[in-house]
């Protein structure tokens, strides 16, 4: 293979990989515009120097430059702007270092404990541990009430009982946007599981960002089978998504970090 083409297919790499890592840093910082400017810092230092890439695979070096950075700055949070988000920076503070980073790396970014080790350039064993003190922690977290916006039972069901067993109370699951606006108003969930695409067409996008200006902000995790089409970088999109098929791991970490940050960005549709 030529040395175009190969600088070629890494290229081809790093695009596709791009679209993730600003979904990983909008997780750990809690808003799409801080994440944005931390994923376009480590596309930025990977361009100035390709040889972070020279002895790992080209989303990982894309991910490890990003930690890199992230570490250096000293991981900070956005600053408060309510009671409530002041309260989720407060809990965010006593959270053992780098166990966040290597949770969304393994759950939600489903790297294994060897390439977030290579990502966060500790042992594989220390990643694991990391990840498990991770969901110690949060397990220790206050539990809330949540609302689903789900037009298949058979996943509806089973996002209700993971949220279930990790403490929530599920107000109601609803099908379309209009039963999510009506089961909103009369019982305000804390969190909302939603679902992109809905039963009769409408949208999941367009019936959140419609409970939220009648209600103020909600965390909010969306759910696609299509995420990279909500990640283009081009409009307001979500800090909190996960992708179908899902793992019971990456619901659980998805609302264990939302409800770390009282508001979360939503979509315009």
């Amino acid at each position: 293979m030529s040395e175009v083409s190969s600088q070629h297919d890494v290229t081809a790499e790093i695009g596709k990989a791009l679209p993730y890592l600003r979904r990983y840093a909008r997780a750990l910082t809690g808003a799409q515009s801080s994440g944005d400017r931390y994923a376009a810092a480590a596309l930025e230092a990977i361009l100035e120097d390709r040889s972070m890439l020279d002895d790992v695979a080209p989303k990982i070096g894309l991910f490890r430059a990003f930690n890199k950075i992230w570490r250096s700055s000293g991981a900070p949070i956005e600053d408060s702007a309510n009671d409530l988000e002041a309260k989720a920076q407060e809990h965010l503070a006593k959270l053992t270092t780098n166990t966040r980073e290597a949770l969304l790396l393994h759950t939600v970014e489903e790297f294994s404990f060897e390439e977030s080790a290579q990502i966060m350039e500790v042992s594989a064993e220390e990643a694991a541990e990391l990840v498990q003190i991770a969901r110690n922690e949060m397990s220790k977290s206050a539990s809330g009430r949540l609302m689903i916006i789900e037009d298949e039972a058979l996943i509806s069901v089973d996002l209700k009982a993971i949220a279930n067993s990790m403490g929530h109370e599920v107000t109601g699951i609803a099908r379309t946007h209009a039963q999510a606006t009506e089961l909103a108003a009369k019982d305000r969930p804390e969190l909302i599981l939603a679902d992109i695409h809905l039963a009769d067409n409408s949208s999941g996008i367009e019936a959140v960002n419609e409970i939220i200006k009648d209600m103020g902000e909600i965390p909010v995790v969306f759910i696609t089978a299509y995420p990279e089409r909500l990640l283009t970088g081009e409009k307001h999109e979500p800090a909190f998504l996960i992708s179908k098929p899902y793992t019971e791991d990456q619901v659980r970490s998805a609302i264990s970090q939302a409800m770390f940050f009282s508001s979360t960005e939503t979509l315009r549709a």
